[in-house]
């Protein structure tokens, strides 16, 4: 089985490695920590390439986990210093309400509490700063729009809608452009 970086999703980096038995110290990318205290395994990136290595013993710590994983010594942990995690997108739990994973929401039609549809996200770009909608217009115009609660109206899965309350003049900036 092939697994690629669009059938999963990224969980964190190795950072560096921790003691001289081959453990390494990951960076978790995730909300809540003790969720990932039983792994059994996750993919590394390696060359481009996923990577399944499996885990025997994981330490959560106050901003990561103390990972080793099976066969490992401090020379093949530090080869995969600096390398990305990942794990396949089914192994998520479902969100409800107005929670939902960046991927489940591409393609979904973007409506305005007053502008009615405005478009299909493209995408959500999430940079350090700031999450931000990136809507494709049909008149071929790209809408940003910050991804913050208060503009957040609500998550439609079963019509594919994510209904938004822009700030006033805010799309018709990027209309008007």
């Amino acid at each position: 089985m092939v697994v690629d970086k669009d059938s999963c999703y990224f969980l964190g980096k190795i950072v560096r490695t921790s003691g001289l038995k081959g453990d390494v110290f990951v960076f978790l990318d995730v909300d809540d920590l003790s969720d990932y205290q039983d792994l059994d395994s996750v993919f590394v990136e390696i060359k481009g390439k996923l990577v399944p290595h499996f885990i025997e013993d994981v330490q959560i710590r106050h901003n990561g986990a103390v990972v080793r994983f099976e066969d490992s010594d401090l020379e093949k942990a530090q080869a995969l210093v600096g390398n990305a995690l990942f794990l396949p997108l089914d192994t998520l739990p479902p969100l409800t309400g107005n929670k939902f994973y960046y991927h489940e929401v591409k393609g979904f039609e973007v409506v305005d509490k007053t502008l009615g549809p405005i478009g299909r996200l493209r995408e959500v770009m999430d940079n350090a700063a700031q999450a931000v909608l990136c809507i494709d217009h049909p008149s071929g115009k790209e809408i940003l729009v910050p991804l913050v609660d208060e503009f957040l109206a609500g998550v439609d899965r079963e019509r594919k809608v994510l209904e938004i309350k822009a700030p006033e003049g805010l799309v018709d900036f990027y209309l008007d452009l």
